[in-house]
């Protein structure tokens, strides 16, 4: 009998115990609570009366109320009040009592890419490939220096084989491996004559995974001057809507079995002429225009030729054509930065 009411004691003082820690918990909640709402209610005032002082002030008044005489003392009395929670704040910081959530100031801002380079590759091209990481864009820790410090970043760009997971798709998939320089399009299938829906899928996933600034497209025979290229692209960057190329236009072959036969002949009118658009070998075009082939990337009309397909979305567009001439890749100008081989 006598254990039983020490168990009820002992029992009866714990029930207390945990009564009191979860009153002193309630309690100190509320008083954050109401340090809180003084500190927001200090802040209200002090907006509204540095407001009223700037008033008064501002009237020019010669003879002050005692009631705006008040609102002085009051606002001044504030003012004493920031400055020292300034200085209690100055405090903290410097004994390591600061929030989390605040921004790192000595932190270091991640820079965005200048331009995602698609080189548009197919099956059987290796030595092409091998020839460009030789000449101009690296492999390994140079590719990855390029595109640390001048924010260029460079891919292959390939499709898959209509019979998945042969020795095309296997000896990509093996080089790739070795290389870790490929954007493989796995929904695309690798086709001449699909090479404009590969370069629109590109940009889509070129925007998607990078947010650079520019984004280009070049066949893999063209060699380019990396640093002039950065160069031309960086002058441009106040340009939101920017597409850049060697601007021409040409001939429509109307007839089938042309080599460059076009079957939307019809549709660019009876002067046989296709509008202006950069050549394909090599074109730049800027951020805003990358999320607008992704973002509409299933009604934008594909033509027969790449180059006439991109050229097509922007020419309805509030986008600026810029024709340099140093992007003429075939035509040997002096300072052009890219060359066909």
């Amino acid at each position: 009998m006598q254990g039983r009411k020490s168990s009820i004691r002992i029992l009866g003082m714990s029930l207390q115990s945990r009564i009191s820690i979860l009153m002193l918990s309630m309690f100190a909640i509320f008083a954050c609570l109401y340090v809180a709402g003084c500190l927001w209610q200090d802040a209200e005032n002090r907006v509204y009366l540095a407001k009223e002082l700037d008033r008064i002030m501002s009237q020019g008044k010669s003879v002050i109320s005692v009631d705006d005489s008040w609102k002085i003392l009051g606002c001044r009395e504030q003012l004493k009040k920031l400055s020292a929670l300034e200085m209690e704040l100055a405090r903290a910081r410097q004994e390591g009592f600061v929030s989390k959530y605040l921004p790192e100031m000595n932190k270091t801002p991640k820079t965005n890419p200048l331009v995602v380079i698609g080189i548009l590759t197919g099956f059987g091209r290796k030595n092409e490939r091998d020839a460009i990481r030789k000449a101009w864009m690296g492999t390994g820790s140079a590719l990855k220096k390029m595109e640390d410090h001048k924010g260029i970043i460079v891919r292959f760009v390939i499709g898959r084989s209509s019979n998945r997971g042969d020795s095309f798709d296997r000896s990509i998939d093996s080089e790739n491996k070795q290389t870790n320089d490929f954007v493989i399009l796995e929904n695309h299938l690798e086709a001449p004559k699909e090479l404009p829906n590969k370069t629109k899928l590109f940009f889509a996933h070129a925007a998607e995974n990078w947010d650079a600034d520019y984004y280009a497209k070049l066949n893999d025979d063209i060699y380019v001057n990396i640093d002039a290229l950065g160069n031309i692209l960086a002058a441009h960057l106040d340009r939101p809507r920017i597409y850049i190329g060697c601007m021409k236009s040409g001939e429509i072959f109307s007839k089938s079995g042309e080599e460059w036969y076009e079957p939307d002949w019809w549709k660019f009118g009876d002067g046989k002429t296709y509008f202006r658009h950069a050549s394909g070998e090599m074109f730049v075009i800027s951020k805003a225009l990358a999320k607008f082939v992704s973002i509409n990337r299933s009604v934008l009309r594909a033509y027969a030729h790449d180059d006439v397909s991109v050229g097509s979305w922007f020419i309805g567009a509030d986008v600026e054509h810029i024709n340099e001439r140093k992007f003429c890749c075939s035509s040997w100008l002096s300072g052009a930065i890219c060359t066909g081989v």
